[in-house]
């Protein structure tokens, strides 16, 4: 028997036909002789109602009180999907995070996990029943309702697994598990068997969706094997674990992440002394501007250049700051390019191989395609790009590095 944590997202229980559906695979997991414990997210869309419902009352509500309101979200689905399991003679009893004791600090609407009391979790399951828990949430010291943030029930999930010592933390979603690039753009991404934590967590960073960041780093934290798996198709997803694949034949690269919503600010002609990167860079982080790829360039004349992308949301704030600071700097020019995109390979297997910074950037070159920015570490190269190139440039490494799924079937066109 083993005990297993199951998290369903927003479009798995999004309405009360697939809750009973969610229902019918919990209970058959139950019926195997397994302990099950399950974390649910908000019906789809109901956060966003919620967080609508506060903006028509106030612009900006009080932290204290939006965390109040967007946790009963969880707390709807957890109690629906209990009466759904009850129907079925399946025993399921719901918890908010404060009833089972998930403690926080004091950060509202980003509240960060300190500890939880597994005594309630464990007294339940030992009665035979499915505990059923609402993510996203818990309590800080005060006994004040918190909330994780956005995507906050897959921490929950693998936070609950990582204290139960879960045999594994079974993350379902709309997708059949994690791919070599989001198949929305690539119609022959490969479904991925296995992946590393630290894989997963560079393409969580880099722009893939499947997971929240934070789970990941959890997960890979206190060693939880995690499965992303689809809630509406059958299959074994895609396992998460610290073991790399010992497969000699494994390929140097195993997935692609990309990320549209960039910006590339340079500050151009600052002395170069010591201390100058702070200077520039330093404002900017300090006005909570998420700094990415940063990139220094020292020109014959003693003046070096600063490049370094930000979100694009970010730019013209950052824009804003470093044009305050041009006297201050020496900066000959301040300078703003929201066209941009980065494309990140991703893979343990370049430890290994040889050759993988060349064979991209020959990929990128063979179609006309210009690196602007490059940026490395060592199981991840990143470029950036003109924003009209990512598309191709995305195809275009995929199939250099044979990531193409080998079953795959283009779709035949209706004749007419």
């Amino acid at each position: 028997m083993s005990l297993i944590v199951q998290k369903y997202g927003g479009t798995s229980i999004g309405s009360t036909d697939r809750i009973e559906a969610v229902a019918d695979k919990i209970a058959k997991f139950r019926k195997q002789g397994n302990d099950v414990v399950v974390v649910v997210s908000a019906m789809s869309g109901e956060t966003n109602r919620l967080v609508s419902l506060a903006q028509a009352i106030q612009e900006h509500p009080a932290p204290r009180e939006m965390d109040v309101l967007l946790s009963t979200g969880e707390q709807v689905t957890m109690a629906l999907l209990c009466m759904a399991l009850q129907k079925r003679d399946c025993g399921a009893r719901s918890f908010t995070g404060g009833q089972v004791r998930i403690l926080t600090d004091e950060d509202h609407t980003r509240a960060r996990i300190r500890e939880i009391d597994d005594s309630r979790i464990h007294a339940e399951l030992d009665s035979g029943n499915v505990v059923v828990v609402a993510g996203f949430q818990g309590v800080d010291d005060g006994g004040n309702i918190t909330t994780l943030g956005r995507g906050g029930s897959d921490t929950t999930a693998v936070a609950l697994a990582a204290a139960l010592k879960a045999d594994e933390c079974q993350i379902y979603t709309d997708v059949k598990g994690v791919y070599t690039v989001d198949p929305r753009m690539v119609e022959d991404a490969s479904l991925l068997d296995t992946i590393t934590f630290e894989e997963m967590l560079e393409l969580a960073s880099l722009g893939a969706k499947v997971l929240q960041i934070r789970s990941v780093e959890f997960a890979g934290k206190y060693k939880v094997p995690l499965r992303v798996l689809s809630s509406f198709e059958e299959g074994e997803g895609t396992l998460i674990s610290v073991e790399e694949d010992s497969n000699m034949e494994k390929p140097a690269i195993s997935g692609i992440a990309f990320a549209r919503d960039e910006a590339k600010l340079t500050v151009s002609g600052v002395p170069d002394v010591p201390g100058v990167a702070y200077k520039v860079i330093g404002p900017v982080s300090d006005a909570g501007i998420e700094v990415d790829v940063i990139v220094q360039n020292v020109s014959a004349d003693g003046t070096t250049d600063i490049t370094f992308t930000v979100k694009r949301s970010d730019s013209e704030r950052a824009r804003d700051i470093l044009n305050a600071q041009a006297t201050v700097l020496g900066a000959a020019d301040v300078s703003v390019d929201a066209r941009i995109a980065k494309v990140s390979i991703v893979g343990v297997g370049m430890r290994s191989h040889a050759g993988v910074a060349s064979k991209m950037f020959k990929a990128l070159a063979d179609e006309g395609i210009n690196i602007q920015v490059i940026t490395t570490s060592e199981i991840k190269i990143s470029v950036v790009v003109d924003e009209k190139y990512l598309e191709l440039a995305v195809r275009a490494l995929h199939s250099a590095f044979d990531l193409g799924d080998p079953n795959y079937q283009p779709k035949q066109d209706k004749q007419t």
